[in-house]
């Protein structure tokens, strides 16, 4: 078996957007065991939940999450001036 190591833009663009819905799901698990009737509109402001702002877990998922997406955002945006 020949094993081929090249990897395209477009998937490591499909492989970030997997670990964004993975973490997503992750991160809106976690919050509905502090916050049961939490949507996942309402992690775009997790400020609002006193529980959020003081869980550590629930920071630190959060914090990946936003840094996978910065990862992407950077992909596409070197996407556009390449």
């Amino acid at each position: 078996m020949v094993y081929d190591a090249r990897v395209t833009r477009d998937d490591v663009e499909r492989i970030l957007g997997e670990m964004i819905t993975a973490q997503e799901a992750k991160l809106l698990t976690l919050a509905r065991r502090l916050v049961s009737h939490l949507t996942p509109e309402d992690l775009l402001n997790p400020h609002d939940f006193v529980p959020l702002v003081e869980s550590a877990e629930f920071n630190y998922e959060d914090g990946i999450l936003a840094g996978l997406r910065a990862a992407r955002a950077a992909l596409r945006a070197s996407c556009r001036t390449a």
